[in-house]
């Protein structure tokens, strides 16, 4: 029974290995959600977390909200306070998987389908292009996508509706290191 156990704990322990994962604690994620002719509503943050399987195209991305900079202070403090509730929501995740995926070929344009998280919310997200460049062992991923802040239970004063869009515009990069 031990020699049973110590070969399929042994089985298991190569199979993780045998997984390459490629990883960045310094991803880009900006939101826009600037209404024309009104005072830009713009942050980056460029502290993300992601991780990419390149045996099975699994894809993960972790977001500290609070890290997330704007224009100016009071339009941070605005942020974090009224809208994204970072103190009570201080993470937002995304979850997903590229869809015909090739660990021979990593480089290319893709579709990923997957759950953002935000506000305590999630969302299934489909077919959000990015595209895949292998360089010198870093992987650089790309890509946009949009989502209503109505849909996150993000509610936009009326006093403010004209200031500040509902579709908000989300772009990344990733640079990802072989782990």
């Amino acid at each position: 029974m031990k020699k049973i156990v110590c070969i399929m704990l042994l089985g298991f322990a190569l199979l993780t290995q045998a997984q390459s994962k490629y990883m960045t604690k310094t991803g880009s994620v900006t939101f826009e959600a600037s209404v024309p002719s009104f005072e830009e509503v713009k942050a980056t943050n460029a502290s993300t977390t992601a991780i990419l399987n390149s045996e099975n195209g699994e894809f993960a991305a972790l977001i500290l909200v609070k890290g997330f900079r704007l224009k100016n202070a009071l339009m941070e403090e605005h942020f974090n306070e009224n809208y994204a509730e970072s103190n009570t929501y201080p993470k937002a995740t995304f979850k997903g998987t590229f869809k015909n995926f090739s660990s021979n070929k990593l480089s290319g344009t893709y579709t990923i389908d997957g759950t953002l998280t935000f506000h305590g919310v999630s969302k299934y997200l489909k077919d959000i292009k990015v595209t895949l460049t292998e360089l010198d062992n870093i992987l650089k991923l790309t890509g946009n996508f949009n989502v209503l802040a109505s849909d996150f239970k993000i509610d936009i004063p009326k006093i403010v509706s004209n200031k500040l869009s509902n579709e908000v515009a989300v772009n990344f990069e990733f640079e990802l290191l072989e782990k």
